[in-house]
């Protein structure tokens, strides 16, 4: 083998191992200021939740994990879905099994949901994920679940305007984002976190649209990365199931 091909020889195989770096990197570098899952709605079981065929509140993700072991369901992943009256009940939208539960609030007031604009994130009967503005939001009867909140995190591939790089408005966050792949994203950071920074995770991750679900009170159940919050007093709580074997 002459000189020339094993130079060549040499400088692929660097390329190669250079790539692999990176992608293993890429793979294996997850920003630990989250506790973050992705769901497939065309694979996996995600529902959102409000109240038993009782009527019941189930408030926190203990009382809907004892409510699906019963049914034979494995709660893999749960997290609140937006904000909530005294009575637990949902603020703005909620839609659950195409049935409207509670009407779209499109006016205006103080708090964080009310900062416009605010969005839905709702999933069809064809389980495509899709976070849009309040007004852009429109339901042909096609809408499996939804969920109302505010504000907007990221809105067409940009940060909400009124959020401020450096802001001292720190806060424990969760929120969702759709994914280039049409995955949803489910995040909530382990510490306080200003909008900016929340929303720009989302902005990294590669979402053109994420939708804040609230601050102190957000939770997450999340076992197989060892986050395992079951209390909480909510309105909404999305959910992410299995049979049990």
């Amino acid at each position: 083998m002459n000189r020339n091909r094993i130079f060549k020889l040499i400088t692929l195989i660097i390329l190669v191992t250079a790539g692999i770096f990176v992608f293993s990197q890429r793979q294996e570098s997850p920003d630990t200021h989250f506790v973050s899952y992705i769901v497939d709605a065309k694979k996996q079981d995600i529902k959102f939740y409000w109240k038993t065929e009782k009527q019941e509140n189930f408030k926190s993700i203990q009382n809907l994990k004892d409510w699906l072991n019963k049914k034979h369901k494995k709660l893999l992943f749960a997290m609140n879905g937006g904000m909530y009256k005294q009575d637990n009940s949902p603020q703005g939208l909620f839609i659950e099994n195409q049935k409207q539960m509670a009407p779209l609030d499109t006016t205006s007031a103080k708090g964080n949901f009310y900062l416009k604009p605010n969005g839905v994130f709702y999933i069809t009967v064809d389980n495509l994920p899709t976070i849009c503005t309040t007004t852009n939001f429109i339901n042909k009867g096609k809408v499996k679940y939804a969920t109302q909140s505010g504000p907007m995190l990221v809105i067409d591939g940009q940060i909400h305007s009124a959020f401020k790089e450096g802001s001292t408005n720190l806060n424990i966050r969760n929120g969702v984002g759709i994914l280039p792949d049409n995955k949803i994203i489910f995040a909530m950071s382990k510490e306080e976190i200003n909008f900016y920074d929340f929303a720009n995770y989302f902005k990294k991750m590669g979402c053109k649209n994420a939708l804040y679900l609230d601050g102190l009170v957000s939770r997450t159940y999340l076992p197989e990365q060892n986050w395992t919050q079951t209390d909480g007093d909510f309105g909404v709580i999305i959910g992410v199931t299995t049979d049990k074997n």
